[in-house]
């Protein structure tokens, strides 16, 4: 899922709000009491919060590889 289909609120989120959402999500699809619509509702917005989750891990990532890369040139140069 792109991160344009990805809900403003949830973009919001930390990873960590996102993560406590998708275990309360997952906690109310485990209800026997939810009904069929309310679950894709739920199951859709849990999608959202899996890629965006996903999205927030790959900027720390790309951030993580340029900033080694950097030390790593730095450090060349100083020798």
């Amino acid at each position: 899922m792109k991160s344009k289909n990805i809900p403003a609120d949830i973009k919001l989120k930390s990873i960590k709000e996102a993560q406590n959402e998708i275990n309360d999500i997952i906690k109310n699809l485990e209800d026997s009491d939810t009904n069929l619509e309310q679950s894709i509702e739920k199951y859709n917005r849990m999608m959202h919060l899996n890629d965006h989750i996903r999205n927030e891990f790959n900027k720390k990532l790309k951030e993580i590889r340029n900033s080694n890369f950097k030390d790593k040139k730095h450090f060349s140069n100083k020798n």
